[in-house]
């Protein structure tokens, strides 16, 4: 059935079903990326883009050896020939004055390229000329790149030696003997010939010879070159035979590494002895041909036919056009016709330019797409002139291969001749040509090429149409070249935009490309149409190296002042901070976040905009943000006011004042319902404890005394005869280890330096007590690493001292001093850590830790014997100046922390690998030595000390001892929020949401579930239709691991969560396994007493309420693919009354023994506003808002008693209220809290077990107490319209959503079915079986809210499940 209805989506779904796709409209709480994401930043890519190594070609030595009107002897040239060099023919004109044109020719073709670099011609030189020409040039570029362009026309080709030719002349008078030709003429044939043909001339005195013009042909070594020019060099090679020198040049440049080598291992080596040759690693080469081929000698071609594509590539590129086969298309086009092209190359709007420019486009692209990228950045992003000249070589191996020649390079490039880029080319400069007779003739104007705009198209393409794992576009590199053209400019930068809101891998492809300078030049532009986009692509840029467009601007800002004195220095100057606060109420809160993140970030520890932001009323004006309902703007808020306090600049009193007063609206998050405001609070605040050290430290040790001295009961215990038994040994259970912190507290550091925790003990209210100190602390094995961990073992303050400390501080004389003084402000800021540090949420707890420990560290460790005032002078002292220390809260352990081991403590995610659930303890080794080494607080501080005095001056001793403390700390206290929210502009944000894609995986999955849940309604439905006489078919039994307290249903899945007193497991109750089983977190005192499935429609969470009032969501249970991992935990219920927790008037003699511990936590969810109820042992209900995460009404109760049953109707804002008392109460929470008590019923004499709102508008309450008398009650009524008695002794009970049922348990062990009417269904005493045993008592159970079955567990520790006769299902 599940496959037909996979293959449609609407199957099943008639008319009567339409409810069923209320799932779609459903909201869906904690699951936004707070809450599916780690608070970090992006991950940082590579920056390749970035050149740290950016140089420029400073000099050029233009080296010519052309012998003008003699051919070189080793070279048979064609008839006809080319002869043009540099466009010039030598023949023309005499020799020298051609050798001297071609000369300055040469030079203004690179001075295109590169009009500021030093030039030098070296015109048919010697050996001599050319050493002092690159020498000179090398010496006067310094660590700047040389070009070095060798003409070998004139010359004999390089030889399999390593040697080019360049000239000697020789005296009329007479021929040197000894030279370097004639030592080779015995090896070398045209040597040789050479030779006897200057011997000859020589010996008959002949004024002039056509073979030697008197002049010698002298061989350069390549290796000497190599020592002349240095490095960064680049060599272009224009003769042939050049790949011999490449290949020359390469095993010399090896042969120099080695040298290097040597000397560097052995100084005594001669090499050693000699100037270090240099390294040759930076040089780039380009060569006209392999080493085994000629050049082209077609007459109408430039003989330089290499050095014209390098230096005139659109006149060479349209020649060799026009001398294709393809130019008979274009008719009228002739070589001449070409030398008329209208325009300069350096204006666009000019054919000649717009050929330029499209040519520049198409190198890049090709070369962006066909080489590595690191080898694209080298050769195209590094160097102006040599980016210009591989554009050029590229066409110069297109043109030169179609002429059987192959260009080499080193580095050398992948084949480029046959990219499909050069159609494009080809196409454009047909388009060009094919007006040019018009033009000329008759004076037509010049249409534009489409290039471009077909480009963009082609890359709009790219946009819309490709799919997510997909090759980067080609058309990039054109589209940053659009960029200069006004015409396109606005198309390219949306289409840019679109491209870089893929995601950081996009943006680190344009960066790649070159956007970087381009962008920042159009950031100047005065045109308002580029601005939005411009901010936008600014933004994505700045995202990822580190009403929208507003957002942007103030990211943007944001990131410009991030630790940057100078950008918060210009930043303002221009006023920054006033423009900031003016946006503070803006409607968009992403604009609030970021302004506030760029307000905190301008003045941190930037004092003159701090003093800037107090004259302005910033941090006042910042408040308003703390009550935001959007969690990322308080927490934005947070950080901009723990900032404002966070300078180190010494302070006066007004600004002291101004910190206490930030400091006290701080603290009114402590119960903030998001974890990650209450993490960037703890960071606000330890800004505050670093600028007032001496002040917290003092306070830290009045807290510890207290904490010795005073005796707390404990707040839950257990009394014999309760529930609970100790579990026996051989059914001790696997349970799934976790983190979460509250499994971890109950391990204590075996080092702990405070003394009181050796005999520490929480006594139970019955007189019973439990050692509760570090020498006998009970845990579960699963806490694997914990803050006695050795990295932690410097922790003076355990958890267990933290949270006595905490409470203590609530009766002890410290009450005293909590006024409306400042004097008091140190005391209240350390009570609001001490409740962060007991925090339900890891994070929160261990930054808390931290910041204490760090404090109670110096104020014991660092500190000399002295003693400490009483409580009296603590109220009295004027406040101090903030420490100038400008020390930050650091991690406190024995050690650097290790990834492996840490307070992995505390992060979320919970460990698959089961471990024993046994319990066991934890005992120091050297406890009984600490007693002897520990000095007493009281002896710490003389008399005379002053509660905010800095104390005495240190000694030697004492500095080292700090200098030791300060060796092991390890980072400051901080969130990584800033980071995290940065992401937003790194990711993409105009790309549809996968869940709105209809092809999505994610919207089929949900799509399937949807399907799932009709299903399960429809069929849920006919069962109960048919009516129901029994509900006593045991469909399931399982032994839980512990004792079952709270047990759940999944509306949807066959998993049923049974939680005990700290751990929950998950049964399928189809298949009768148990998916997982792991500790809720909660610390060993508390028990869980509520639990709620949210989302259980869609992506399900699991709610977890204990009798401490604290929240905690589960994602990932049940699973197993992944681990259990925690959502967001908070405090839901603050000051839970211990006089209800340990309840000693007995309200019923059938009162449920586990019920002496107070009603705990009760909750109810409503999905349908995404509203969260809380009440249980307080006066008052708390309602929640998921979405805001936060707080959003107190209604009291108005009784003396606690709740004990909680149940809402979204749709006419009721909630029904059941108390200890036996009192039903009603409220509508759209009345002032004054009036919306509408009703309060009275029948009742016991405790009520539960009070039930029917879902629907004329929906009434239903109401059980422990005496057994079921009332039903109107809303609109004042008494009661029906009463039932059923058993007495009630335990538990609930009522079928659906089905006109419910089901009490009993004390007594048996559960008893009724329907509406009163009437007994059935009981349950046995369970089913052979020798099927008496159940337990009941200590919960609970019906599906669909399906026909109920859920019993028992303090036997059996969990069960019933449901209608099989024939039925």
């Amino acid at each position: 059935m599940e496959s037909e209805m996979l293959q449609s989506p609407l199957l099943g779904l008639g008319e009567e079903d339409e409810s069923d796709l209320t799932d779609w409209n459903l909201p869906l709480a904690f699951m936004k990326k707070r809450h599916c994401e780690k608070i970090e930043g992006s991950k940082s890519l590579a920056q390749s883009w970035r050149m740290k190594d950016r140089m420029k070609t400073v000099s050029v030595a233009l080296v010519l050896c052309l012998n003008v009107g003699v051919d070189p002897p080793d070279v048979v040239k064609t008839t006809p020939c080319a002869r043009l060099e540099c466009w010039i023919d030598p023949l023309s004109m005499g020799p020298q004055k051609a050798l001297e044109t071609i000369g300055a020719n040469l030079q203004k073709q690179y001075e295109n390229w590169q009009p500021r670099a030093r030039y030098k011609q070296s015109l048919d030189p010697t050996v001599d000329e050319v050493k002092k020409l690159c020498t000179s040039l090398r010496r006067n570029a310094k660590e700047e790149r040389v070009l070095f362009h060798y003409n070998g026309h004139g010359v004999p080709r390089p030889t399999v030696n390593g040697e080019i030719w360049v000239f000697n002349k020789i005296s009329r008078f007479g021929l040197p003997y000894g030279t370097g030709l004639q030592r080779r003429a015995e090896t070398d044939l045209v040597n040789w010939t050479i030779w006897r043909c200057l011997a000859f001339c020589w010996t008959l005195k002949l004024q002039q010879c056509a073979c030697c013009n008197y002049t010698q042909y002298i061989p350069l070594s390549i290796y000497d070159l190599q020592t002349w020019m240095g490095s960064p060099s680049i060599f272009v090679y224009d003769c042939s035979n050049a790949g011999l020198i490449v290949k020359s040049f390469k095993q010399f440049a090896l042969q120099r590494e080695q040298e290097l080598e040597v000397a560097a291992i052995n100084p005594n080596h001669p090499l050693a002895q000699m100037p270090l040759p240099p390294s040759m690693k930076n040089c780039i080469q380009l060569a006209a041909c392999e080493a085994n081929e000629l050049l082209p000698m077609i007459p109408d071609l430039p003989a330089d036919l290499f050095t014209s594509c390098l230096t005139t590539p659109i006149k060479i590129a349209l020649r060799w056009f026009c001398m294709q086969k393809s130019v008979r298309l274009v008719p009228g086009v002739t070589l001449d016709l070409i030398e008329k092209i209208p325009g300069r190359l350096n204006d666009r709007r000019t054919p000649l330019g717009e050929l330029n420019w499209i040519f520049t486009a198409i190198t890049d692209t090709i070369a962006w797409n066909v080489l590595p990228r690191d080898l694209f950045q080298k050769l195209f992003r590094q160097d102006l002139l040599v980016a210009s000249l591989f554009r050029n070589f590229l066409l110069a191996e297109r043109i030169m291969r179609s002429y059987n020649c192959t260009p080499v390079s080193s580095p050398r490039l992948p084949p480029t001749y046959m990219h499909a880029m050069w159609q494009a080319w080809d196409l454009a400069v047909d388009i060009c040509l094919s007006q040019l007779p018009t033009i000329i003739e008759e004076g037509t104007a010049f249409r534009h090429s489409p290039f471009f705009a077909e480009q963009l198209t082609a890359f709009q393409v790219w946009l819309t149409m490709g799919v997510e794992n997909r090759n980067p576009p080609e058309q990039l590199p054109i589209v940053l070249q659009v960029l200069l053209s006004q015409v396109h400019r606005l198309r390219a930068l949306d289409l840019l935009g679109r491209f870089l809101d893929l995601g950081p891998w996009a943006v680190s492809l344009a960066l790649s490309v070159g956007i970087f300078p381009y962008v920042l030049k159009l950031l100047q532009s005065s045109a308002r149409e580029l601005r939005p986009l411009l901010v936008f692509i600014w933004a994505k840029i700045l995202a990822v190296d580190s009403a929208e467009h507003r957002t942007m601007t103030a990211f943007i800002l944001a990131v410009i002042v991030n630790n940057y004195n100078t950008g918060q220095e210009a930043c303002l100057q221009g006023n920054l901070i006033a423009i900031c606060l003016e946006q503070l109420n803006d409607p968009h809160p992403l604009l609030r976040q970021w302004v506030a993140i760029c307000l905190g970030r301008i003045w941190q520890n930037f004092d003159s905009a701090r003093w800037c932001g107090v004259r302005d009323s910033a941090h006042e004006k910042l408040y308003s943000l703390l009550s935001d309902p959007i969690p990322e703007v308080r927490c934005a808020a947070v950080f901009a006011l723990g900032t404002f306090v966070g300078n180190s600049a010494e302070r006066t009193d007004h600004s002291t004042t101004i910190d206490h007063n930030v400091a006290m609206m701080l603290a009114q998050l402590i119960n903030d319902g998001s974890p990650m405001v209450r993490k960037e609070l703890v960071v606000a605040l330890s800004h505050l404890v670093v600028q007032y050290e001496s002040n917290f430290c003092t306070v830290a040790l009045q807290f510890m005394e207290e904490e010795k001295n005073y005796p707390l009961p404990s707040p839950a215990a257990t009394e014999g005869g309760s529930l609970t038994p100790v579990r026996d040994g051989p059914c001790t259970p696997r349970l799934r280890s976790v983190s979460s912190y509250g499994n971890i507290r109950a391990v204590t550091t075996a080092r702990n330096l405070n003394k009181s925790l050796q005999n520490l003990s929480l006594n139970e209210e019955s007189g019973s007590s439990v050692a509760f100190s570090p020498g006998n602390l009970s845990t579960s094995s699963s806490a694997s690493s914990t803050l006695g961990s050795p990295e932690n073992e410097e922790y003076i303050l355990s958890f267990e001292t933290i949270d006595k400390m905490r409470r203590v501080s609530s009766y002890s004389s410290l009450n005293s001093l909590i006024g409306v003084s400042f004097n008091s402000v140190y005391t209240q800021i350390w009570r609001v850590l001490l409740h962060l540090a007991a925090d339900p949420y890891p994070d929160v707890s261990d930054l808390a830790m931290k910041v204490l420990n760090s404090i109670a560290y110096k104020a014991t460790v660092n500190a000399r014997p002295q003693r400490i005032l009483d409580t009296s002078s603590l109220t009295q002292s004027a406040p101090a100046s903030p420490t100038n220390k400008g020390m930050h809260i650091h991690q406190v352990g024995g050690s650097p922390p290790t990834t492996s081991t840490s307070s992995s403590s505390l992060t979320n995610d919970v460990t698959k690998q089961p471990v024993s659930r046994d319990i066991t303890s934890v005992r120091p080794a050297n406890v009984g030595n600490m007693g002897v080494q520990y000095t007493p607080h009281s002896h710490q501080f003389p008399r005379t000390r002053k509660m905010f005095d800095k104390g005495p001056e240190q000694t030697t001793d004492d500095a080292d001892d700090t200098v030791g403390h300060k060796s092991f700390i390890s980072a400051t206290v901080q969130t990584g929020f800033c980071d995290w929210s940065a992401k937003y502009f790194a990711q993409p944000v105009m790309k549809i949401p996968e869940e709105h894609d209809l092809e999505s995986q994610i919207r089929k999955e949900r799509e399937w579930r949807f399907l799932r849940n009709a299903r399960v309604r429809k069929q849920a439905q006919k069962i109960i239709q048919k009516g129901i006489s029994r509900l006593d078919d045991q469909i399931f039994l399982n032994r839980n691991p512990g004792v079952p307290s709270v047990v759940k249903f999944h509306p949807f899945t066959p998993c049923i969560a049974v939680a005990d007193k700290d751990s929950i497991c998950f049964w399928d109750w189809e298949k009768g396994e148990k998916l997982d089983y792991f500790h809720n977190g909660n610390p060993r005192y508390t028990r869980i007493t509520a639990m709620e499935y949210l989302n259980g429609q869609d992506c399900s969470l699991l709610l977890t309420a204990t009798d401490d009032g604290a929240i905690r969501v589960w994602k990932n249970f049940a699973d197993l693919e992944k681990n259990p991992e925690m959502v967001t935990a908070w405090q839901g219920l603050s000051d839970m009354l211990p006089t209800t927790r340990g309840l000693a008037r007995r309200v019923s003699i059938y009162l449920d023994r586990s019920k002496q511990g107070g009603a705990g936590m009760v909750v109810d969810w409503e999905q349908e506003t995404g509203l969260l109820m809380t009440s249980g042992d307080v006066r008052i209900i708390r309602i929640w808002d998921t979405d805001r995460e936060m707080k959003v009404q107190d209604i009291p109760t108005g009784a003396d008693s606690c709740v004990t049953s909680l149940s809402c109707d979204s749709h006419r804002s009721l909630i029904v209220a059941g108390l200890g008392d036996g009192s039903i109460r009603v409220f509508d929470r759209r009345m002032a809290l004054s009036e919306c008590r509408v009703m309060t019923y009275r029948e009742h004499t016991a405790w009520v077990v539960k009070a039930y709102l029917q879902k629907h508008p004329e929906g009434n309450i239903m109401s059980v107490s422990v005496n057994g008398d079921v009332r039903f009650f109107d809303p609109r009524m004042p008494e009661s319209m029906k009463v039932l008695q059923i058993v007495k002794g009630l335990t538990a009970l609930d009522i079928h959503p659906q089905a006109n049922l419910f089901a009490c348990g009993s004390m007594n062990q048996f559960t008893a079915i009724y329907n509406g009417n009163g009437e007994l269904i059935n009981n349950i005493k046995y369970y089913d079986g052979f020798m099927g045993q008496r159940v337990g008592a009941i200590s919960c159970l609970a019906f599906h809210p669909h399906w026909p079955h109920l859920a019993v567990g028992s303090n036997d520790y059996y969990i069960s499940v019933y449901s209608v006769e099989k024939r039925i299902r």
